[in-house]
């Protein structure tokens, strides 16, 4: 009911104004995360990074902080780190998008000591220099993949295009509400919840385990795992055609008999019917 309600705001709150279709391609995305690859391979983890990054951009270190208050802050990172986009996806005004994928970490000279995992990459189009910038890179470590991982680079649907809400304010307000229902259901019941809010399309990080596809392999996880979630949003950002989003906040998560601290960050994509489905979501551990 409450998913129904914020979808009849959203309806109402939309910009309908056209606009002429402009060409956007989810390879500039993929683009702007291979050449951040090949940034961080020339100058270094360090460098690349502070190359990149949204002036709002963060990372979680272990709580939430600037990229480049952090980056600007620590010494030369060692080691080489190397990731490839295995899952992309851009707004229809070509404003936000992300790509996942594989990443390795190798600090040594042997396979022994590479570290395997996937990552989260969220870019936003700066309009100065019609360049994407970094808003936030998270990533899980897991043991090493025993298969290959299966491109999925989607078009976005161009019809979405739209101009820019004259109150963005709105569009935040309720993506803060949807994350907020998603979080207050899971309170309630974690699958209830999941079932209700994932995207067919659904994608799920968690620390120690290879990426989950699928609703029905990540019901199945959660079940299986026995995980029971509270959580509680921090911030929001979407597109300016309303159609991508991201939010994140903190969790404390139950997996058994072990709880844990948590950071997450949740990619949402809007369906036919103006309800906001989660496409993706990515846990990453706060140390102790």
């Amino acid at each position: 009911m409450k998913r129904s309600i914020l979808a009849a705001i959203l309806l109402s709150s939309l910009s309908l104004t056209a606009v002429s279709q402009t060409k956007v391609e989810v390879a500039s995305v993929v683009t702007a995360e291979e050449n951040f690859n090949k940034l961080v391979d020339r100058k270094g983890i360090k460098d690349g990074f502070l190359g990149v990054a949204d002036p709002e951009g963060f990372v979680f270190k272990p709580n939430v902080v600037k990229i480049t208050d952090f980056y600007e802050g620590i010494d030369k990172q060692p080691g080489k780190l190397s990731w490839q986009p295995k899952f992309a996806r851009i707004s229809a005004n070509g404003d936000l998008g992300f790509t996942a994928g594989p990443y390795v970490y190798q600090n040594g000279k042997t396979d022994d000591d590479k570290v395997y995992g996937d990552y989260l990459s969220i870019w936003r189009l700066d309009n100065s220099d019609n360049k994407f910038k970094l808003v936030t890179n998270l990533g899980i470590q897991h043991p090493e993949p025993e298969q290959e991982v299966v491109t999925d680079f989607k078009e976005p649907d161009l019809a979405k295009q739209k101009a820019p809400s004259k109150d963005p304010f709105a569009g935040k307000k309720i993506l803060t509400g949807t994350d907020g229902t998603f979080n207050h259901s899971l309170s309630l019941s974690t699958l209830a919840a999941y079932k209700e809010f994932l995207s067919p399309e659904a994608r799920y990080y968690f620390p120690g385990f290879e990426p989950i596809s699928g609703t029905d392999k990540i019901l199945k996880f959660l079940a299986n795992e026995g995980i029971s979630i509270s959580a509680e949003t921090v911030n929001v950002g979407r597109s300016t055609s309303n159609d991508l989003a991201y939010t994140y906040g903190t969790a404390r998560i139950k997996k058994g008999n072990i709880v844990n601290n948590y950071n997450y960050v949740r990619v949402w994509e809007i369906d036919a019917s103006y309800r906001w489905n989660m496409l993706l979501e990515i846990f990453s551990t706060v140390e102790n």
